[in-house]
């Protein structure tokens, strides 16, 4: 086995805090069956992208179970003519002004976006309208937008005066936030980084970031991204008190589903596996396919990477495991998601052709996998079933990948340590849930360790090998 070094770089002091906390999941009528108890997201946070050491504060969120929730935010007019809204609230996920005309960003103290003259109607001058919105993309989660700058987006009165330019763009802009839930490397691709890839995209590189709620280790771990998608240095919206002026602006970003890209809504038809592309020149990733039996050097065997986790849910048998793979055939690397270094992980990641990890937001890594490589989810007790499919499964095989899961038993749960085996844990999970959030959360989540049964596990590693020799995807 080789043990993948990590290394920490020197970043920024930080300030977590509850920003580590994974907020609640989606529960919308789009994606949800009736018939689902709703668990919530919190559980992606513990820990699953920090290091083993990390002291951080892990503060629970107040809800137990996600709501299919709008925030209400108010459009006021005066007698004008109808014409296309700025904003668009009527997303589940996201809110997003698209703004074009005369429009000038207002930050530090006074928060604010001001559309003077709009492009697209004569009367404009005579609305008097305004807004606020959050610009981060997980509306329903209160908790979650509670650690997100609030904006007022207002078009006023003519009469009303505007702030004078103190610096004047060429190119669009877009305002959004590195609130909410970042910090947890699921929430940090599923809520900021493929949202703005969606939305800025198209814009090719000519386009200004302003990121509100900025914390200087977000922007030093997501460089390379940011850097892909902005020609321009990024704009502190929190500590900039000059005023901004755009003839395009949006404030938001565009999102559908978790990791997941939808190419019939998508701006210039893009899917997840354009942000996959994306990914792999941003950490100059060198392999765009696994391994497949033809065409390989003789004795090359592929490889697999088993996520090691230092909190809980981790291996209690990892040598054991090791061990196990090795004997199917495998070259085996055990590493633990480096909190800061993403680029480091990343090609750790890239260079393997099998995925183990247990349920948790470390699995997000798969999206620096190669094409046509294997994620192995595993589950542990709970009825997780659900949110493992949801949230890991479906985007896994989005980004042509191949899945496979695995649903630990009693006997591969350390629970069984804990709790008579007569008792509702193992019997009746759906009592837990019914119990509330952080009553799941203590048990299937923070209580709980795997020790795999290797003899069980055995077969699907084998037949990982069987599928990396089948070519899926051209």
């Amino acid at each position: 086995m080789k043990l993948a070094k990590k290394f920490r770089p020197q970043v920024e002091p930080r300030s977590f805090g509850s920003g580590l906390i994974v907020g609640c999941f989606l529960v919308s009528t789009t994606y949800v069956m009736m018939s689902k108890t709703m668990i919530s997201m919190e559980h992606l946070s513990i820990l699953n992208c920090l290091p083993s050491s990390s002291s951080i504060d892990v503060t629970p969120m107040s809800s137990m179970v996600e709501k299919n929730k709008r925030i209400q935010l108010s459009g006021k007019t005066n007698g004008a003519p109808a014409r296309k809204p700025m904003c668009d609230f009527s997303d589940h996920r996201s809110d997003v002004c698209d703004m074009e005309g005369d429009i000038r960003v207002i930050g530090k103290n006074l928060s604010s976006v001001m559309l003077v003259t709009p492009s697209d109607h004569k009367g404009s001058r005579d609305r008097n309208e305004s807004w606020q919105i959050r610009p981060y993309p997980r509306k329903f989660d209160d908790s979650a937008m509670a650690k997100v700058r609030a904006l007022n987006l207002t078009s006023p009165h003519g009469d009303r005066e505007a702030p004078r330019c103190t610096v004047n763009h060429a190119v669009p802009g877009v305002l959004f936030s590195t609130g909410g839930h970042s910090g947890n490397c699921f929430h940090d691709f599923a809520d900021v980084l493929i949202p703005l890839f969606q939305t800025a995209g198209p814009f090719q590189g000519q386009v200004q970031f302003i990121i509100a709620d900025r914390q200087g280790w977000w922007m030093h771990k997501y460089r390379p991204y940011l850097m892909k998608l902005s020609s321009y240095d990024i704009i502190d919206y929190d500590n900039d008190d000059r005023v901004h002026c755009f003839k395009h602006a949006v404030v938001g970003l565009r999102a559908e589903r978790d990791l997941m890209i939808d190419p019939a809504g998508a701006p210039e038809g893009y899917s997840i596996m354009d942000f996959v592309r994306l990914t792999r020149s941003a950490y100059t990733l060198e392999r765009d396919r696994a391994w497949a039996a033809a065409g390989e050097p003789p004795g090359k065997k592929p490889r697999l990477l088993l996520i090691a986790r230092g909190g809980t849910r981790r291996f209690m048998n990892l040598e054991e495991v090791v061990g196990m793979a090795e004997g199917v055939g495998y070259e085996v690397v055990a590493s633990e998601p480096d909190f800061f270094d993403v680029g480091r992980f990343a090609r750790v990641v890239n260079s393997c052709d099998v995925m183990v990890g247990v349920h948790g937001a470390g699995l997000t890594n798969f999206v620096f996998l190669p094409t046509d490589a294997i994620v192995i989810q595993v589950v542990p007790l709970g009825k997780l079933d659900w949110i493992a499919t949801n949230f890991y499964a479906e985007p896994a095989m989005g980004m042509k990948l191949r899945y496979l899961q695995y649903d630990i038993s009693v006997e591969e749960s350390t629970l069984k340590e804990a709790y008579p085996r007569d008792h509702q844990v193992f019997k009746d999970p759906e009592s837990i849930h019914k119990q509330g959030w952080f009553k799941l959360r203590d048990i299937y989540l923070k209580q709980q360790n795997v020790e795999l049964d290797v003899n069980r596990f055995r077969p699907v590693l084998q037949r990982a090998f069987e599928l990396l020799r089948e070519k899926k995807y051209s």
